[in-house]
C-alpha cells in the first residue's frame, strides 16, 4: 500500500488506516465478535493498513485490550494511535484534561495495548475546565519520557449544520495555535467525507501549510456512503445511528443522490465500489490526508485497503465535488 507521513517527524503509515471503534463501541453490539474483529485487524496489517486508531473510552477500555492482543505479536507492523481526555459518564461524555489524569491514562493505555510506546497520542477532547496548554504540556512530558512518539489533536464534535461546523473548526484552529507554542502537533483528526466537507475550508489547509497529518474520521459517513445500508435503518437500539437525525428513513432517502453519484463514478472504474470512490476522493485532497474508516469485518477491510489503487480522473473529482450537500442535521 502507498505510504504517507504524519507530522514533521515524518512518521510513516499506510495511506488508509483502520478505525477500531466499531469493534467495541457505538455500533451494534450483537455484531461485535472478538475473534472476527481480531481477524479484521490482522488483515489490515497484512494489507499495509498500519495505522490502528483506538481510544481508552471505546468500550470503555475493551478496544485497547483487543488491539493489545494483536500488538503482542505484531507490534512492528502497526502504527498505534490512541486517545485520552474523554470519559464515558452515566448520561454523557465528560472531558478530563488534568495533567495528573493524562499521565495515569497513558500508563493504563500502555498496559492494555501491551506496548512500551504509543506512536500517536491524541487529545480526544479539550477540557473546558483546564487550560489546553496545561493538558498539552503533560502530553509533551510523555514524549520526553519515551512513552509517546508524537502528539495529535481531535476535532471531532457535534455540530448542527455547516455554519456550526465552520465555527467549531475555527475554534479548533485557535486551540491548535495555542498548543503549537508548547509542543508540535503531528496530527489532527476530524470528520471529513463526501457528505461532511467543512474541514476543506479552513482546517485542512491549515494542517497542510504546517506539515501536519490529517486523519479523516468517519470517511464513509458512518457507513452511509458505502451504499450498503438499508434506507430506514433497522439499527439495533444501542447503535448510535438509531438515534441519529441523518439516519431516519426520510433523511436516508433524501441523501440518496450522494450515494448515486458515487456509484456513477465507481461504474467508470470497473469493479470499484462507492466506498472506494469516497476514500479515493479523500486521498486526492492532499498527501497529508489519511482516511481512517472504521469497521469490524474483514471483508470491508479488504475493500477499503484497495482504495489507494483507485486513481480518480479530473472529471471524477469535479463530479464528486458537485454532488449535493447532505440533508439533515448531524446531531
Amino acid at each position: 500500500m502507498e505510504r504517507r507521513t504524519i507530522g514533521a517527524a515524518a512518521l510513516e503509515v499506510g495511506a488508509v488506516g483502520l478505525g477500531c471503534m466499531p469493534m467495541s463501541w457505538a455500533y451494534s453490539t450483537s455484531e461485535q465478535r472478538g475473534e472476527g474483529s481480531l481477524q479484521a485487524v490482522h488483515t489490515a496489517l497484512d494489507t499495509g493498513m498500519s495505522l490502528l486508531d483506538t481510544a481508552d473510552m471505546y468500550g470503555p477500555f475493551t478496544n485497547e485490550l483487543l488491539i493489545g492482543r494483536v500488538l503482542r505479536k505484531r507490534r512492528s507492523d502497526a502504527f498505534v494511535s490512541t486517545k485520552c481526555g474523554l470519559l464515558a459518564g452515566e448520561q454523557h461524555l465528560v472531558a478530563n484534561g488534568r495533567p495528573s489524569y493524562v499521565k495515569r491514562a497513558c500508563d493504563a493505555s500502555l498496559r492494555r495495548l501491551q506496548t512500551d510506546v504509543i506512536d500517536l497520542y491524541q487529545l480526544h477532547r479539550a477540557d473546558p475546565e483546564v487550560p489546553v496548554e496545561e493538558t498539552w504540556g503533560a502530553m509533551a512530558d510523555l514524549v520526553a519520557a519515551g512513552k509517546v512518539r508524537a502528539l495529535g489533536f481531535c476535532a471531532v464534535g457535534a455540530r448542527a449544520d455547516r455554519r456550526a461546523g465552520t465555527r467549531m473548526h475555527d475554534a479548533t484552529i485557535r486551540q491548535l495555535e495555542r498548543v503549537q507554542q508548547v509542543f508540535p502537533v503531528s496530527g489532527v483528526q476530524a470528520e471529513l467525507s463526501v457528505w461532511s466537507r467543512e474541514p476543506l475550508e479552513r482546517l485542512l489547509p491549515w494542517c497542510e501549510a504546517r506539515g501536519i497529518g490529517f486523519l479523516a474520521a468517519m470517511p464513509l459517513g458512518n457507513g452511509y456512503l458505502t451504499g450498503a445500508l438499508t434506507t430506514g435503518g433497522g439499527f439495533e437500539p444501542d447503535d448510535v445511528r438509531a438515534r441519529h437525525p441523518r439516519f431516519t428513513a426520510e433523511m436516508m432517502a433524501a441523501n440518496q443522490p450522494i450515494v448515486a453519484g458515487l456509484r456513477r463514478v465507481a461504474r467508470r472504474h470497473g469493479d470499484a465500489t462507492p466506498a472506494q470512490v469516497a476514500l479515493a476522493w479523500l486521498l486526492a485532497q492532499g498527501r497529508h490526508v489519511i482516511p481512517v474508516p472504521g469497521t469490524k469485518k474483514e471483508r470491508w477491510v479488504r475493500e477499503n485497503a484497495a482504495a489507494p489503487d483507485l486513481v480518480l480522473t479530473a472529471e471524477d473529482l469535479v463530479e464528486i465535488g458537485a454532488l449535493p450537500g447532505a440533508v439533515g442535521s448531524w446531531e
